[in-house]
C-alpha cells in the first residue's frame, strides 16, 4: 500500500464519492466515517474536471451513443440503474426507455446496506470504497448524462493524485505501456496439450502487464486510481510531471527487456513511454489527442525494438536441440513436457512450467504478489519474476502464488489480486494489506477423463462435437473490435476527455474480461431474447478462454459451439453498444485436427479474421467464406447491395428466408434424413462450383453476364435439387422460394459446407 501524499488525495476523493452515493440511498454516515478535508489538489482537480457542487445523481446514458465515426447513432439509450454481482454479473443490455424514480429503489436498498456495514477502518482502504463505487455507481450518471459517477470520482482522484506533491503544474504526465509480440509468444506452439500451455502463456503475460502497472506505481508512488486502464497487454497511467519521471520510465522499460530478451528469446517486448502534455487537456477533447500522441511513440519503439540490448542480440550463443514446443535452441536440458506420458515431447523449462500452469487455472480465486520466496507451501504453484540489475535500477525479484480460493491462508502478503470478484466483504484490511480486483478472461471447460485434471484437451473438444452428430474437429476463434484506436482517438468528437475515455476503456473491459465468462457459462441468462442462434434451447460448455482481453479474444472448443459462441457474442456486443453502426467486430474461424499444430490453426483463424477485416469490417471468416455477420446471421431488412446490384435484382422480391442461418436451422428441424441431405449438399456446392468457375471468366464482376452468373446461373440446379427433396421439405413454400431467390445465390456454398460439417456422421 502507498502511503503517500497522492494516497491521501486519492482518498479523500474516494470518500466524497462514496459519501454521495450514501446521501442519495439515504445511508446513515455515522461517526464511523472521517470528515471530509478538501486538499488543495482535490480541489483543483475537481476544477479541471468541472465538478460541480450542484452536480446530483440522475438515470445514465449509455455512451457508446456518443461515438461517431461514418455512421454515428440515431438514438439514446439508457443503462438500467443496478449493481455488478459479486460473482458471474449479467450482461446489461441499454434500454430505450429513461429509467423512472421507482427504477432506482433496488439499487439505493443495496447502497444503504453496503454503507451501513462499513467500519471506521474501511473508510481509510482506497481499493475498497474504489469498488463500492464501481459496483454501484456504473450505472448512473454525476454531472453529465453520459459519465457514469465511477468514472468521474476516478478521474477526479486519479488529477489529484497527479497533482498532490506539484499543486501549482501546468503540465501532467501520460505514462503508456505496449507489450508486443504477444502473437508469437503465445501462438508458436506445436505439441500435444498445447491448449493447456497456450491458456497459461495468456495469463502469464497478463501478470507481466500487471507487474510493469505495479513497478510504475511503486516508481513514481502513485495509488491505483492513476491507472486509467491496464490489460490486453497495454496500459495507461496519469502521473505528476517531474524532473525524473522520463528516466524512471526509461530505466523501468530497460530493466523489463533486458528480462524478456533473456527469457523469451527477443519474442516479447515492451513499450513504454511518457507524454507530458497541459493539464487544462483533461478535462477537454484534446486529452484524446494526447493519447493517441502516446501511442504513437509507443510504435515507434516497436519498430527499433531492443535498441537498447543490442550487444546482447549480438553476443554469439551456444545453439542446442530445440524446445519441441516452442522450437527455442538456445537452452540445454530438455525434458518431457507432461511427466506422466512416456511419449511426451522434450519441452524447456520455460514450456514445462506453463504445461504446469495450464493446469492450475481451471479453479483460479486469488493471487498473492510478494517479494518473499517462500511465502506458501511448495504444493501453491508460484509465478517468478526475477528482473535484472542495471546501470540505474537494483535487481527486482518478485512472486506470484495462485489460489484456488479468495482467502488464502499467507502471511505478509504485499498485494492480493481477487479475480473476477466483486463481494466486498473480500475487500477489508482485516484480511488483507492491499486487496485489488482482477479482471481475467478465465472460462474453461473442465475435463471429464478421470486420469486426468484441468482443461478440456483438443481430442477431447472433438469428440464433443461427434457425440451431436457433427465432424469430429477443434474450432478456434479470433475476433477483435473493428477501429478501436480510431474509436477512442475520434469517436467522441468535441466529448473526448478523461473521464469519457476511462469509461469506455471500463466497459469495454468489462465486456470482454467480464460478461464472455457469463455468456459461456451461463447462455440463456445472458443473451437476448431477439438474437439469432441455431439451437437456442441448447446450452454451451465445451469451450476454453485461451485469451479474453480490453477488445479481442481467442476461443477454442468443439467447432459447433466455437461457432455458435461466435455468433452469440457478435449479437451480444452490438446489444451490448446499443447497435452504434460504428462499433462493430470481425472475426475468423477455423477449424482443424485434434493433432493438428495448433500454431498453424491460430494462423488459419487469424487469416480468415484479417479477410474478414478487408470485407468492409464487420464481417466473419468461415467455412473459407467471407460475408457480412448480417449475411451470416440472416438479418432482416438488411442492406448489403450497393445500387448497381440493387437495380439489376430490383424485379425480384426479397424473400423470407435471406442469408445463410436461416437455411442452415431450417434444415436442422426438418431432419430431412441421411441420403437426402447427402445429395442436398453435393448438389449444392457443384451449383457453388459451376458459379465460381463461371465468374472467374468475367474481369469485370459488375458487367451484365457476371451478375447474371452470379445470381441466376443457379436456378437449373437448386430446381433439380429441390425436386429431389422430401414432400416436408417441398411442403416448406418459404424454404423452397427462398432458395430459388437470386438474393441466396452468393451462399450456397457455406450453406452446403455448414449443414454437411453438421451431420458428418450422419452422411
Amino acid at each position: 500500500m502507498i502511503n503517500s501524499g497522492a494516497y491521501h488525495d486519492a482518498l479523500q476523493v474516494v470518500r466524497e464519492g462514496v459519501c454521495i452515493l450514501a446521501k442519495w440511498a439515504n445511508a446513515e454516515l455515522t461517526n464511523k466515517c472521517p470528515p471530509f478535508t478538501e486538499t488543495d489538489a482535490v480541489k483543483r482537480a475537481k476544477n479541471i474536471l468541472s465538478w460541480d457542487s450542484n452536480y446530483e445523481i440522475k438515470p445514465l446514458q449509455c455512451l457508446f451513443d456518443s461515438v461517431k465515426l461514418s455512421c454515428g447513432q440515431d438514438k439514446i439509450h439508457y443503462w438500467y440503474p443496478q449493481a455488478i454481482a459479486d460473482k458471474s454479473p449479467l450482461i446489461p443490455y441499454p434500454q430505450d426507455n429513461e429509467p423512472v424514480e421507482n427504477d432506482f429503489d433496488e439499487l439505493k436498498q443495496e447502497i444503504e446496506k453496503a454503507i451501513n456495514s462499513l467500519n471506521q477502518k474501511d473508510w481509510e482502504n482506497l481499493s475498497l470504497l474504489t469498488l463500492i463505487l464501481e459496483k454501484y455507481g456504473s450505472f448512473i450518471s454525476f454531472g453529465n448524462s453520459d459519465v457514469a459517477l465511477i468514472d468521474i470520482v476516478k478521474s477526479t482522484a486519479a488529477v489529484a493524485g497527479a497533482l498532490a506533491n506539484n499543486l501549482n503544474a501546468n503540465q501532467l504526465t501520460l505514462v503508456a505501456g505496449d507489450l508486443s509480440g504477444i502473437q508469437k509468444f503465445i501462438y508458436t506452439i506445436s505439441s500435444d496439450g498445447a491448449l493447456k500451455s497456450l491458456r497459461a502463456r495468456s495469463f502469464y503475460l497478463e501478470l507481466v502487464t500487471e507487474e510493469v502497472v505495479q513497478q510504475v506505481l511503486q516508481a513514481l508512488e502513485l495509488p491505483r486510481t492513476n491507472v486509467i486502464y491496464a490489460g490486453g497487454g497495454k496500459l495507461y497511467i496519469l502521473a505528476a510531471e517531474t524532473e525524473k519521471i522520463k528516466d524512471i520510465v526509461e530505466e523501468i522499460r530497460q530493466q523489463f527487456n533486458k528480462w524478456l530478451l533473456k527469457e523469451f528469446q527477443g519474442k516479447v517486448f515492451l513499450a513504454l513511454d511518457c507524454l507530458s502534455f497541459p493539464i487544462k487537456d483533461i478535462g477537454t477533447q484534446d486529452f484524446a489527442e494526447n493519447w493517441a500522441s502516446i501511442t504513437k511513440c509507443l510504435s515507434k519503439q516497436k519498430t527499433n525494438k531492443f535498441s537498447e540490448q543490442i550487444t546482447d542480440f549480438i553476443q554469439p550463443q551456444n545453439s542446442y536441440e530445440p524446445c519441441k514446443v516452442c522450437h527455442r535452441d538456445d537452452v540445454e536440458n530438455l525434458k518431457q513436457l507432461n511427466s506422466k506420458e512416456s511419449d511426451s515431447v522434450l519441452a524447456c523449462a520455460t514450456c514445462r512450467r506453463m504445461f504446469e500452469l495450464g493446469g492450475q487455472l481451471l479453479k483460479l480465486d486469488s493471487i498473492v504478489r510478494s517479494s518473499t520466496e517462500n511465502l506458501a507451501d511448495d504444493k501453491t504453484h508460484k509465478l517468478s519474476f526475477k528482473l535484472p540489475a542495471t546501470d540505474r535500477r537494483e535487481a527486482v525479484s518478485v512472486y506470484y502464488y495462485l489460489f484456488e480460493n479468495w482467502k488464502p491462508i499467507v502471511n505478509n502478503s504485499e498485494t492480493v489480486f481477487l479475480i473476477n470478484d466483486w463481494d466486498l466483504k473480500h475487500y477489508q484490511f482485516s484480511l488483507f494489506r492491499n486487496p485489488i480486483p482482477l479482471l481475467l478472461g478465465n472460462y474453461g471447460k473442465e475435463t471429464e477423463k478421470p486420469e486426468e485434471k484441468g482443461f478440456m484437451r483438443a481430442n477431447e473438444m472433438a469428440e464433443k462435437a461427434k457425440e451431436v452428430g457433427a465432424i469430429p474437429r477443434v474450432g478456434y476463434l479470433r475476433m477483435d473490435v473493428d477501429r478501436l484506436g480510431i474509436i477512442f482517438a475520434e469517436g467522441l468528437g468535441d466529448k473526448k476527455n478523461l473521464a469519457r475515455i476511462g469509461g469506455l476503456s471500463r466497459q469495454m473491459s468489462y465486456f470482454f474480461k467480464v460478461y464472455l465468462n457469463s455468456l459461456a457459462e451461463f447462455r440463456k441468462e445472458n443473451t437476448p431474447k431477439n438474437i439469432e442462434k441455431l439451437k437456442p434451447e441448447d446450452e454451451r460448455l465445451n469451450l476454453l478462454f485461451i485469451y479474453a482481453g480490453g477488445d479481442d479474444l481467442f476461443v477454442s472448443g468443439a467447432w459447433n459451439e466455437v461457432v455458435e459462441f461466435g455468433f452469440d457474442v457478435y449479437q451480444c456486443f452490438r446489444a451490448f453498444t446499443g447497435n452504434n453502426p460504428d462499433i462493430t467486430l470481425s472475426a475468423g474461424i477455423s477449424l482443424a485436427e485434434p493433432k493438428f499444430p495448433l500454431y498453424q490453426a491460430a494462423d488459419t483463424s487469424g487469416d480468415a479474421e484479417k479477410a474478414a477485416k478487408g470485407n468492409g469490417k464487420d464481417s466473419l471468416g468461415l467455412f473459407g467464406q467471407i460475408f457480412k455477420w448480417d449475411e451470416w446471421l440472416g438479418i432482416k431488412h438488411i442492406n448489403l447491395i450497393d445500387s448497381e446490384i440493387k437495380a439489376y435484382l430490383q424485379p425480384e422480391s426479397v424473400p423470407n428466408l435471406l442469408g445463410i442461418l436461416p437455411f442452415v436451422e431450417r434444415l436442422e428441424k426438418q431432419e430431412i434424413g441421411s441420403n437426402y441431405s447427402r445429395n442436398f449438399v453435393r448438389n449444392l456446392l457443384t451449383t457453388a462450383e459451376i458459379q465460381e468457375q463461371a465468374l472467374d471468366k468475367f474481369k469485370d464482376q459488375k458487367s451484365q453476364g457476371a451478375m447474371g452468373t452470379r445470381y441466376f446461373l443457379h436456378l437449373p440446379k437448386v430446381a433439380y435439387t429441390l425436386a429431389r427433396l422430401p414432400t416436408n421439405v417441398l411442403d416448406d413454400v418459404d424454404f423452397r422460394t427462398s432458395l430459388k431467390s437470386p438474393y441466396n445465390a452468393p451462399y450456397f456454398r457455406a450453406i452446403a459446407t455448414w449443414i454437411e460439417l453438421l451431420n458428418r456422421s450422419k452422411l
